[in-house]
């Protein structure tokens, strides 16, 4: 049986190998980045400090998007690139600072993205191995796939960035479907002519109630939100259609046996999904056979937090429960941060203290 510094030893030796190129991101990064592209609840979690000139930092809370922004900060759109990271981040835990070390593997503008993500999930299964780890519980998610069955099911365009955007977030989506699954009655109310009326007539009503136009809510966003609503409500979404969002959203099996449920469903809607799951299929076999003891499951409803990841995603936990490692695509991150062109990104955090501790049980 290996030691620990054994491990840890063969762990350096998989960051360090000869085909990535191992970076160490500052300490100290601009904290706005993180606000902007994680968002408010990611954000509680940051440790903050302000600088002289009123700009706000952060110690280093994730490897993943300052790696990316300095891809692109480098000049490297357009050119492979594969970087791998060992060290500690930085995060806020019930109010109290705490450092956790990650390792993981980021690779950017790869010419086959497919090739790409099995590439990470299979540095993920090497990283387990190194601990004896060899049937951890694998999740596996997809966000394109859910993004393009959206399309397929023919939600009404208004209605699928609020679904999307709820994806990840079991609570908030809950609460859409069931509002969906039990429309209220709709009073039929005829909008302005558009936006640029609505927000004179919004900003007239401001002036007139003696409210200021600067601070909490905008009329920009007061008109926005409306003609948002009346978008939703213009175009509901047809009662057989939300029955088949909540069967999809309710699948959770062995890949094999999920992906079969999907596709099923689909053709008994009437139309057929395979080319979306095929791709998910591929990586699930490509798991299975990395992981023979592993429990492969799909997962119809995860996905991460973060709204940049936009491929299969994925999450490889320990006998308590706890994510050894996870990851998966997130093209829309390098998108985000003001790449002029597409650029494939796939990835994967593991954590290591975590490792070390499923080793020793």
């Amino acid at each position: 049986m290996k030691s620990s510094s054994e491990r840890y030893a063969a762990l350096v030796r998989l960051v360090e190998s000869r085909t990535v190129t191992r970076v160490t991101p500052p300490l100290l990064l601009p904290a706005g980045p993180f606000f902007d592209l994680a968002g408010e609840e990611f954000g509680r979690n940051l440790l903050l400090t302000t600088a002289n000139s009123g700009v706000e930092y952060c110690l280093r809370p994730d490897f993943t998007l300052p790696i990316a922004q300095g891809y692109l900060d480098d000049g490297m759109v357009g050119v492979p690139a594969a970087y791998t990271y060992l060290g500690t981040i930085f995060r806020q835990q019930n109010g109290f600072p705490v450092e956790h070390e990650q390792a993981g593997l980021e690779l950017l503008g790869q010419p086959d993205a497919s090739a790409a993500l099995d590439q990470v999930l299979t540095f993920a299964r090497w990283a387990l191995a190194i601990y004896d780890i060899t049937a951890p519980n694998i999740r596996l998610g997809g966000v394109g796939l859910f993004e393009a069955f959206l399309e397929a099911a023919e939600v009404p365009p208004a209605w699928r960035a609020r679904i999307r955007h709820r994806f990840g977030h079991p609570e908030a989506l809950s609460r859409l479907m069931e509002r969906l699954s039990e429309p209220r009655e709709r009073i039929g109310v005829q909008a302005p002519d558009g936006r640029e009326t609505m927000i004179e007539i919004v900003t007239d009503a401001m002036l007139s109630g003696g409210l200021s136009l600067i601070g909490s809510r905008t009329p920009e966003e007061i008109a926005d939100r409306y003609l948002e609503k009346q978008a939703l409500e213009s175009s509901p979404i047809p009662e057989r259609t939300v029955k088949l969002l909540n069967d999809y959203l309710a699948v959770s099996d062995s890949a094999q046996r999920a992906l079969d449920t999907i596709g099923n469903l689909c053709r008994a809607h009437g139309f057929d999904f395979e080319e979306p799951l095929f791709q998910v299929r591929n990586h699930a076999a490509a798991l299975a056979a990395l992981s023979p003891k592993a429990d492969v499951i799909f997962d119809a409803a995860f996905s991460p937090r973060l709204d940049y990841y936009t491929g299969i995603v994925f999450e490889m936990t320990g006998s308590d429960g706890e994510v050894l490692a996870s990851g998966g695509e997130y093209d829309r991150l390098i998108d985000r941060l003001g790449a002029t062109q597409p650029v494939t990104a796939s990835g994967c955090a593991l954590w290591t203290a975590r490792l070390e501790k499923e080793a020793n049980l």
